[in-house]
C-alpha cells in the first residue's frame, strides 16, 4: 500500500513538473507562443534546432555508456583517426551546414515588406520608448510612449532609433530582435494575426534602469484601431474642473512642460523633450516604461518618487508637492484620454 502511495506521489510530481515547463512556452512574452508570421517561423526554427540538439546528445550518451557498460571484449574496434574525422569533422559539417541553410531560407519571412501598410517610428530613450505615428505626415502624425497600437493581420513596418545608447527591441511574440542604434535607422517588421497584448523588452543593457524599459504593442481589430487613431491625434482635453485647472496650473508652475509635451494647451514647442508626450496618458495602459499599471495611485507615486521608481533617470522627485497637490495633478492627467 505504501509503495503504491509512493509511486502515486512520484507521478503528481512528474506531471507536476512537465505542467510548470509548459506554462513557460505560453503568456505574452514568449518566443514558443508566436501570435504572427516572423515569430512562428523563429519559434519553428528553435524548435527544429532544439529537436536536433537532443538527438546529438542523445547519440553522444548512447555512445557515453556503450563504452562504459559494455564488455570490453564485445566492443566493436574503431580507430581513434577514424572517430576523430566522423565526430569531429563530417558530422558538424553536415549537421551545420544543413541548419544553415535551413534558417537563411527560413529567414524569408521575416525581412521587412517593401509596402507596409503602416509605418511606425520607434526612438529608444534610457529608460523609454517614444512612438511615433504619421512622422512623415504634417499635421496628421501624433505621439505616444511604450505602447503600440496595431491593426490585426496588418504588415507594419518600425522604424527603430535610439537618442542616446544603443538599445535593442524584442516583442517575443510577434518577431526577432533588432538593434537600435544611435545616428542610424533600423527597420522591422511585425504583424499580429490575433487581437491581444504581447509585452516587449529592452534586450540590450543600456544602463541602470535597463530592466524596467519595458512597452507593450496592442492589437486590435481594424474599427478600434482606427478610432483610437482618431482620438490620439485631437488636442488634449482642456480641464473642466477646479482641481483639474489646479493639477495644470501646478504642472505649469514646476516646469513639467518644458520635457513633457500636451498638446492643445499652448505649451512653447521645444524641439527635444526629455520626457514622454502627456496628450493621452490616461489612455495607456502602463507608466514608467512598463513599470507600473497606469492609475491614480501610481500617478501620484511617480510624480512624488520619480527617482525611487526609476532611480537616475531624468525626471525630479516631487516630496514638496503636498497630497491635495498630488491629487491635482492625478486629477488632471486622468482627464487626458
Amino acid at each position: 500500500m505504501l509503495d503504491d502511495i509512493s509511486i502515486l506521489n512520484k507521478k503528481r510530481t512528474c506531471v507536476t513538473a512537465a505542467l510548470l515547463l509548459l506554462t513557460g512556452c505560453e503568456g505574452i512574452q514568449s518566443t514558443l507562443s508566436p501570435r504572427g508570421p516572423a515569430a512562428a517561423e523563429i519559434a519553428h526554427i528553435s524548435w527544429i534546432m532544439f529537436i536536433g540538439a537532443a538527438l546529438i546528445l542523445l547519440v553522444v550518451m548512447v555512445l557515453a555508456l556503450y563504452a562504459l557498460y559494455r564488455d570490453p571484449d564485445k566492443r566493436i574496434a574503431v580507430s581513434a583517426s577514424k572517430l576523430i574525422f566522423a565526430g569531429g569533422v563530417a558530422f558538424p559539417t553536415i549537421t551545420l551546414t544543413a541548419l544553415l541553410v535551413y534558417g537563411v531560407w527560413s529567414m524569408g519571412s521575416i525581412r521587412v515588406d517593401p509596402q507596409p501598410e503602416l509605418t511606425i517610428d520607434v526612438i529608444g530613450n534610457q529608460w523609454w520608448w517614444e512612438v511615433q505615428y504619421q512622422r512623415d505626415t504634417p499635421g496628421a502624425g501624433f505621439t505616444t510612449a511604450n505602447e503600440i497600437r496595431v491593426p490585426v493581420g496588418a504588415k507594419v513596418r518600425l522604424r527603430l532609433h535610439s537618442n542616446d545608447v544603443i538599445h535593442s527591441f524584442w516583442v517575443p511574440n510577434l518577431a526577432g530582435k533588432m538593434d537600435v542604434i544611435p545616428g542610424h535607422i533600423n527597420t522591422l517588421l511585425i504583424q499580429a494575426d490575433k487581437e491581444g497584448t504581447f509585452r516587449g523588452q529592452c534586450a540590450e543593457f543600456c544602463g541602470a534602469q535597463h530592466a524596467r524599459m519595458a512597452f507593450f504593442v496592442i492589437s486590435q481589430p481594424r474599427e478600434q484601431f482606427d478610432a483610437w487613431m482618431a482620438e490620439q491625434r485631437a488636442p488634449a482635453a482642456a480641464p473642466t474642473t477646479e482641481i483639474s485647472r489646479s493639477g495644470l496650473a501646478i504642472l505649469r508652475n514646476n516646469r513639467c512642460l518644458e520635457c513633457h509635451a500636451v498638446r492643445g494647451i499652448g505649451a512653447t514647442a521645444i524641439v527635444q523633450r526629455h520626457g514622454p508626450d502627456l496628450t493621452h496618458i490616461a489612455s495607456r495602459t502602463h507608466l514608467a516604461g512598463g513599470t507600473l499599471k497606469n492609475n491614480r495611485a501610481n500617478l501620484k507615486r511617480i510624480i512624488a518618487d520619480s527617482q525611487g521608481v526609476k532611480p537616475g533617470n531624468y525626471m525630479p522627485s516631487y516630496p514638496h508637492l503636498s497630497d491635495d497637490e498630488l491629487e491635482a495633478v492625478a486629477s488632471y492627467l486622468e482627464g487626458l484620454r
